[in-house]
């Protein structure tokens, strides 16, 4: 029982720190990403469907499900974020790493307090129109440079736009709509198809 905890923590923490790195199938271990995943699926079976958060709190974990559809909203090609099960794995991986959970959970905290600065409630509460003006100013490093106080929501959306996409690219919808065939077996490779014209 030890043992498979501290795999699945190895695992998890494998996942953080390719994260930090960089971004998506580059930096993060294709089979640490698809363990999460697992991990996440197996929950949700056991749940009837649901996924309970183990770092956010629930209003913080509404607020992150409505940034990551915001990130990557789903299109007539492919669900989103909220589909391809982003905001469970930033959860379950932020609730592995105390950087993630200062970063992520303090970003949270920011954002809601300079909604209610500016606007007078929380994002969720926010009419769309101010939602959407409060991303824009931390959507850019250079509103950082602008205005030093919106540095924190710079780093924090930042990573959570990279967190949403390694979240997305990484579960069984974003690979399928990359059109990712790799790790299969093929019986005979007919070589590349004739150039038209030549």
């Amino acid at each position: 029982m030890a043992e498979e905890g501290i795999s699945r923590r190895s695992i998890l923490k494998s996942l953080s720190m390719g994260a930090v790195a960089g971004s998506v199938l580059r930096a993060i271990p294709l089979e640490a990403a698809e363990y999460a995943h697992g991990l996440i699926d197996a929950e949700k079976s056991a749940q009837g469907g649901s996924y309970t958060p183990r770092f956010f709190q629930p209003r913080e974990y509404k607020t992150l499900q409505a940034l990551c559809e915001t990130i990557l909203p789903a299109d007539a090609d492919s669900g989103g974020a909220i589909e391809a099960g982003a905001p469970e794995y930033i959860d379950l991986i932020t609730s592995e790493n105390s950087d993630y959970q200062v970063k992520l959970g303090g970003g949270l905290m920011w954002l809601d307090a300079t909604c209610g600065d500016r606007y007078g409630k929380g994002y969720l509460d926010c009419a769309p129109q101010q939602q959407k003006e409060i991303l824009d100013l931390i959507a850019y490093r250079k509103s950082a440079d602008e205005d030093d106080r919106l540095s924190q929501g710079v780093e924090f959306f930042s990573i959570l736009r990279s967190l949403t996409a390694d979240g997305f690219f990484t579960s069984k919808i974003g690979i399928q709509y990359v059109g990712y065939i790799g790790n299969t077996f093929l019986v005979e490779f007919p070589g590349c198809p004739p150039v038209p014209g030549a």
